[in-house]
């Protein structure tokens, strides 16, 4: 797993300034005010600091920018990043600022003077988070990644907030890293092992291999990888961190560790993308690490489907009707809707066997859901207003964006099939809120649930608030909180 850089709270210690290598960063909010340590540094550098304010230069800068003094006299620093951010910032204006100092960071180590802030944690954890770069199969020697230190007034204070941010940012980039692996790298099997090697976290895991999954049922999981010489599997991540007798909630993840489309065959062009497909197993994935990580006091199941769709001899050809574990049938029109099959025999497996207090399933389930949202937001559909309430309240909170879409009933007759209980697609119009609606069907009366469509924001060609283009992470920090929120 890419590792994310070193994180350490220290007291401040002016004299130690001058000394530290690799970058410095202030805070200095609106009004121009400087705390002792930026004192420092304004002494040390003659006078730069305070030249830097003068004369309404200071109020062009906008909150969460930077402006650098490069190879600053008097200092060992190759650079003195001055950050605009108040100290009494929100929490997402604290990131802001961390990660305008993460995308300046490189490899370099990073100090940031922080004495006074008021959330320096969301400082160094937006540094943090966006200081990434997957670089496991580039030749060249690749250069440690230098640590963050910030120095506060109380590190001591923080000390478990610090932690918690350090097992948010493990999970996101293990998500990260998961959905940026090539398919013949990542495997069903190799994802298996990865997820297999979680238990020194303290998480029950259990792999359920092909002969298991057709005594339970499965056949619809089973059909996607038919043309895969890789075996499909189940994985499954128990925490119990919460009381005994509490129903978890179940987290289900869409793992198709490449997608060609299978007999319905895609396109050549941008097909190579298709390795992000198991984007939904890999959110999950680093959720049970966050948790895990950080001891969360909640019962939480994570269970994720891992199949590959190709085209072979043996693969599912479009028109074939196959059971599903709830017994329902489906005749499969089009093999490139394939994640709703792994998702509806996965879901139901999770409810069977578990009981859950709500479920949430996370999948790059649709085109559709980018023409509707663009990369900015998810698509969440539920049949509980209150889970989805809670779920888009912590979206907002961390910054990951989330917008909720309609379902009903009248969509259900473009899934109508003659001669299956259903087909797995609905044609062209509304086909984000059709996939829902046939989800929905695998979900039992009473079961709060969201469907969570992250085509578009998995992995996407720009930047991100947090994370350079690639694979972005999206979902780790926001189930984590809704986990802290809701169940701790």
């Amino acid at each position: 797993m890419t590792t994310p850089a070193k994180l350490t709270f220290a007291e401040t210690d002016l004299d130690a300034i001058a000394e530290a290598e690799g970058r410095i960063a202030v805070l200095i909010g609106a009004e121009g005010k400087l705390d002792p340590a930026t004192r420092r540094v304004n002494k040390l550098t003659k006078g730069a600091i305070a030249r830097m304010l003068e004369n309404g230069k200071w109020d062009k800068v906008k909150p969460g920018e930077v402006r650098t003094l490069a190879w600053p006299a008097g200092l060992a620093a190759e650079a003195v990043d001055v950050v605009r951010v108040e100290r009494g910032a929100k929490p997402e204006e604290a990131r802001k600022a961390g990660v305008a100092l993460g995308k300046l960071k490189g490899d370099s180590p990073l100090l940031i003077l922080a004495g006074q802030m008021r959330r320096p944690v969301e400082v160094a954890l937006g540094a943090v988070l966006r200081n990434y770069s997957f670089a496991t199969h580039k030749t060249e020697d690749a250069n440690e990644n230098g640590a963050v230190t910030v120095m506060v007034r109380d590190a001591g204070a923080i000390r478990e907030e610090a932690d918690a941010a350090r097992a948010v940012a493990e999970g996101v980039f293990l998500t990260r890293d998961l959905v940026s692996e090539p398919a013949n790298h990542l495997t069903t099997t190799e994802f298996a092992c990865r997820i297999k090697g979680m238990e020194d976290l303290g998480l029950k895991v259990t792999v359920l291999e092909e002969d298991e999954l057709e005594k339970l049922g499965m056949r619809l999981l089973l059909s996607v990888g038919h043309g895969s010489a890789s075996p499909s599997k189940v994985a499954v991540m128990e925490w119990q961190g919460g009381d005994k007798g509490d129903a978890p909630l179940a987290l289900v993840g869409k793992g198709v560790v490449f997608d060609t489309g299978g007999i319905s065959l895609k396109p050549a062009a941008g097909m190579e993308d298709m390795t992000m497909d198991m984007g939904g197993a890999g959110v999950v994935t680093g959720v049970m690490h966050t948790l895990a990580r950080r001891k969360a006091k909640a019962n939480v199941v994570g269970l994720v489907g891992l199949v590959e769709n190709m085209p072979s001899d043996r693969a599912t050809r479009p028109g074939d009707v196959v059971a599903s574990m709830k017994g329902d049938t489906v005749e499969i029109i089009n093999t490139d809707a394939e994640g709703r099959l792994v998702l509806a025999d996965l879901m139901w497996y999770a409810q069977e066997t578990y009981e859950p207090r709500g479920m949430i399933d996370l999948a790059t389930l649709t085109g559709a859901i980018i023409i509707g949202l663009g990369h900015e937001n998810a698509g969440a559909f539920s049949n509980d207003d209150k889970l989805v309430g809670d779920f888009l309240k912590a979206a907002e909170a961390e910054g990951e964006g989330a917008w909720r879409l309609p379902m009903g009933e009248a969509y259900d007759e473009q899934l109508k099939s003659q001669i299956a209980d259903m087909k797995n697609v609905g044609g062209r119009p509304g086909g984000s809120i059709t996939a829902a609606q046939f989800l929905g069907r695998f979900v039992k009366g009473g079961v709060p649930w969201i469907h969570l469509d992250i085509a578009g924001v998995a992995s996407v060609k720009s930047d991100t608030p947090y994370a350079p283009k690639g694979a972005s992470g999206w979902g780790v920090m926001t189930l984590n909180r809704l986990v802290a929120d809701t169940l701790e």
